[in-house]
């Protein structure tokens, strides 16, 4: 059915605030219904801001909407599977954030119960949808640097090396915090997606240069989770790939600035991926990177210009336009599917660094 106008409702009012509701709000075919929080006071802020005319503190409210079309879930990971499926009971199309869920058990979970569905149902790997990306995919695809041998990827952020940021649920394991599933989750996807094949096997060291932070309340708390991961990765076989191995080396300690970096190197040359979709391809023989001519987007007012922001302002308007034309299918969107791969690897990257050795998939 076509309708006039998708209406959303948002669960959570951190990065939705920030990034996902203007650029919603900026598509044409958008209405901004509901939002929730941890705290009504947080939703009715952020409501006033957006306009928004429904705000609760409960997201059971948002989650059965009858105005609410899409549901978008940007709370911890430890709510997802529960807020998942009772949007995909009220029969809400569904844009998740990573990681998934907190193991591949739930995660399978969502999955099977979004099949049962007429709904899309997807994850929010929204770097899939840079420009610079798009363009990267099918330099790939078009034999520019050959088959692909290696793949690296290299995310610095210093911004949590600093001691005196707040202890929150990004601190604790039990929540589903930690760079593991926020941003290895980025980069396993992508590697997914670029390649077009799975990841056979992982070692995976992870580890907290912060141990502990002091809550709100004024209580030192230790924290739990990871924020550096490194691991060495193994792809299977493609039509992009052979023998090719990975690196991976994540850390939201590191500086002195920002860095979110993929290399693809080839039989025929090396292809590079900058964070804000910034495509340079080095070809056997040259010496010196070219750059290769793309739209990287404007940055968005007051976010920090990681890449992520731009990428969701190119994302948003797709996925609005796809399901106003009644269709359930985005064309390169991560899909539950999607998620479930991913969380099957970052399930063995837990494994592999608790008992300090490779695990195969």
């Amino acid at each position: 059915m076509v309708q006039d106008k998708i209406g959303i409702g948002f669960i959570g009012t951190g990065f939705a605030r920030k990034v996902q509701m203007p650029a919603f709000a900026a598509c044409g075919g958008a209405r901004l219904v509901s939002v929730s929080s941890g705290t009504k006071e947080n939703a009715a802020a952020a409501a006033s801001e957006f306009g928004i005319e429904h705000a609760s503190g409960d997201w059971r409210e948002t989650a059965s909407h009858p105005d609410v079309d899409l549901i978008v879930i940007t709370t911890p990971p430890i709510h997802h599977l529960e807020m998942a499926v009772a949007a995909i009971d009220a029969g809400k199309h569904i844009l998740a954030e990573k990681p998934m869920a907190m193991n591949t058990a739930e995660a399978e979970t969502m999955r099977d119960a979004a099949a049962l569905r007429p709904i899309m149902a997807l994850i929010d790997h929204e770097l899939r949808f840079q420009p610079g990306r798009q363009l990267a995919f099918a330099m790939l695809r078009d034999g520019a640097i050959g088959r692909v041998r290696h793949a690296k990827a290299i995310f610095q952020a210093p911004h949590r090396g600093d001691p005196t940021l707040p202890w929150n649920w990004w601190s604790d394991k039990a929540q589903g915090g930690g760079a593991l599933g926020a941003i290895v989750s980025h980069v396993i996807d992508s590697f997914h997606w670029f390649l077009g094949v799975d990841i056979t096997s992982v070692s995976c060291q992870l580890h907290s240069n912060i141990k502990e932070r002091m809550a709100p309340d004024g209580e030192i708390r230790p924290v739990t989770s990871d924020d550096e991961a490194m691991m060495l990765l193994r792809f299977a076989d493609g039509e992009l790939t052979d023998d090719a191995t990975g690196l991976v080396s994540v850390s939201m300690t590191e500086g002195p600035e920002y860095r979110n970096r993929m290399e693809f190197y080839g039989a025929e040359g090396v292809l590079r991926i900058d964070h804000r979709g910034e495509v340079l391809v080095c070809r056997n023989g040259e010496h010196e990177w070219s750059s290769v001519t793309t739209d990287i987007g404007s940055p968005i007012a007051g976010v920090p210009d990681t890449g992520f922001a731009r990428a969701f302002h190119f994302f948003a308007p797709i996925l609005v336009a796809t399901l106003l034309r009644g269709e359930r299918v985005v064309k390169d969107a991560a899909t539950f599917d999607d998620g479930v791969r991913v969380q099957r690897v970052l399930d063995a990257c837990r494994v592999s660094d608790s008992e300090s050795q490779s695990v195969f998939l």
